[in-house]
């Protein structure tokens, strides 16, 4: 594993969760307005402090249905008038309708390269998330977010029993020193003793945590955070408060264990071969054993945009809704 040389402080690392940004019962379908306003919030949480408004869109190539190119050099003027030196962020996204059907029917995630159907639903799944990464990127370029899109396996990822074996995040850091935001993704990676298996956005961003030490973590998703049980259950709780002690064991703080259910019940859809929320708090629980707050939010709300401009670092505002993941001291 190569040592991260990194000359910047990283305020905070995000995860777009791929039910949050994509219609996930239609196939490879974007959820414009979500994927929208997500990056709006992420220009003004990245932009705090600027007296600048204007918004330098840095994506001049034709999209489908837009007749012209969202921006041209001559609209720009005096270049000065426009902020694009924000504070450092790293973004993660998961797949959502994007690369998980690939994945699944193939078997992708199961390993087993040396099979034709394995390999080419390794081919697939690529051109799948990796034609999602280009949009995401796109939107963020929109709001004037100097974004630069990095594919775990072309950046040298691999696993080994679908642990992390490899990551080589010189390129992370050069981008991040210079600038822009990365912008990975889960990906399809070689694996050392499977072949080849999915490695999902969520260890992604457990393994940037450990080696680029951000201020905070903020898990975007499509449900309000981590409920005692699925949250379609009319009798579901919202957690708002998970500490994780020094051996990795998670406890519930808020609402007192008294007065709810003690039994936490959390589901993986069929299709999802990253583990879902199961993988979601078990890799959020590993980053705040760092001493890294986390807060898990629903996407495209009010209360996304305080957990991405970090003013919950101390006390949680009763009015919040959300979860909090946080190392017992």
């Amino acid at each position: 594993m190569e040592e991260t040389n990194l000359n910047q402080t990283i305020r905070c690392i995000v995860k777009l969760g791929g039910a949050a940004i994509t219609c996930k019962n239609e196939l490879e379908k974007i959820n414009e307005e979500n994927l929208e306003t997500v990056s709006s919030h992420l220009r003004q949480a990245m932009n705090l402090g600027s007296c600048s408004n204007k918004v330098m869109g840095m994506d001049w190539s034709k999209r489908n249905g837009v007749s012209d190119i969202s921006s041209s050099l001559c609209d720009f003027g005096d270049q000065y008038q426009f902020n694009v030196d924000f504070s450092k962020f790293v973004v993660v996204h998961g797949a959502g309708s994007f690369g998980h059907f690939q994945a699944s029917k193939s078997g992708v995630h199961k390993g087993g390269l040396n099979q034709p159907l394995v390999k080419a639903g390794f081919v697939a799944t690529r051109i799948s998330v990796t034609t999602l990464n280009l949009e995401i990127v796109r939107a963020l370029a929109r709001e004037g977010i100097p974004s630069i899109g990095m594919s775990p396996y072309s950046c040298g990822w691999s696993t080994s029993e679908r642990n992390v074996a490899s990551a080589d995040l010189s390129g992370v850091a050069k981008a991040i020193d210079s600038g822009f935001i990365p912008v990975l993704h889960g990906d399809a990676v070689l694996d050392d003793r499977l072949g080849c298996t999915i490695l999902s956005g969520d260890v992604i961003i457990r393994h940037l945590a450990e080696h680029l030490r951000p201020e905070y973590v903020v898990f975007l998703t499509d449900v309000s955070g981590v409920y005692d049980r699925p949250p379609t259950d009319p009798n579901a709780v919202l957690l708002r408060e998970i500490a994780v002690d020094e051996d990795g064991k998670w406890s519930v703080v808020k609402p007192t264990p008294q007065s709810m259910n003690k039994q936490v019940e959390i589901t993986v859809a069929a299709h999802d071969t990253t583990g879902g929320m199961v993988t979601k708090i078990s890799e959020a629980a590993m980053i705040a054993k760092l001493g890294i707050d986390v807060y898990i939010v629903k996407a495209a709300t009010s209360h996304s945009l305080r957990a991405l401009r970090g003013e919950l670092r101390h006390d949680i505002p009763d009015d919040w809704l959300g979860t909090v993941i946080r190392f017992s001291r």
